[in-house]
């Protein structure tokens, strides 16, 4: 018994020196393109319409990564497609990342994110592609889906006062930042959908993320009830400043609601 309890040792030993190298390698090489598909019904059983919602690919010119993302929301083949904003960090990336999204098949609507605004992306070639694809790119704007059955309301902005109020049918709010969702002063939403936050991109197991960017507020990643309406903040699919994610994928989210 004794042997087994110092070779138990020395192999807790070993698992302890070797977990810093396991944690680099998977959050700098493994994490960052393992892409997570999570579905989940907002509808609680009477869901009639499924959406995606991906979020902050800060595209730099990594194009095959970027296109097996399209192709995978492809292949969830849903009404309609939402966007939460950072498509680029600089400006010269924006072509580009442009001709891969419009071969999203589905009608794609977005809003736009504080690096979309920092970089001088222009704008009128955004909404050319995501109306290329059926869709609208919302700039404290709302319009209608095909069918004319479900309202889509983009805020660039923690500003609310465009907001119309609710009218007929179901409403969706396309925020960047998950906190504007305190801010909306009584507005009421069958389903918010946010970015912004990377969920931290680094995370303690049992614990949460390690810092989130101003604008997040309380909300990490995941689903949350707010007074607003369910709120889904997406941790994204690129990363910023560091390109590095630790208990934290990339995620594109299929919604049913």
């Amino acid at each position: 018994m004794r042997l087994i309890g110092i070779g138990s040792k020395k192999i807790l030993r070993l698992a302890l020196y070797a977990l810093p190298s396991v944690c680099i390698v998977d959050g700098l090489l493994v994490e960052p393109e393992w892409v997570a598909i999570r579905k989940i019904d907002i509808g609680g059983g009477r869901s009639t319409r499924r959406l995606v919602h991906f979020t902050d690919l800060h595209y730099r010119g990594n194009r095959t990564f970027l296109r097996g993302v399209v192709d995978r929301i492809n292949a969830l083949d849903p009404d309609l497609v939402c966007f939460t904003g950072d498509i680029v960090e600089e400006r010269e990336h924006l072509g580009e990342a442009l001709d891969l999204l419009k071969r999203i098949v589905s009608p794609l609507y977005g809003v736009p994110g504080n690096h979309d605004y920092w970089s001088g992306a222009q704008f009128d070639k955004i909404a050319k592609a995501f109306e290329a694809t059926g869709g609208a790119w919302l700039v404290d704007a709302e319009t209608t889906s095909p069918d004319g059955e479900l309202t889509i309301v983009g805020a660039s902005s923690h500003n609310a006062d465009f907001i119309k109020e609710r009218k007929r049918g179901r409403r969706i709010l396309l925020t960047h930042y998950p906190a504007f969702a305190d801010m909306l002063g009584g507005r009421k939403f069958d389903l918010i959908l946010a970015g912004h936050s990377h969920g931290g991109q680094l995370r303690i197991p049992f614990w949460g993320a390690i810092a989130l960017p101003w604008g997040s507020g309380r909300y990490e990643k995941g689903l949350y009830q707010t007074s607003a309406g369910p709120l889904y903040v997406n941790p994204g699919i690129g990363t910023f400043y560091l390109p590095v994610r630790l208990f934290c994928r990339p995620e594109i989210t299929l919604i049913r609601l």
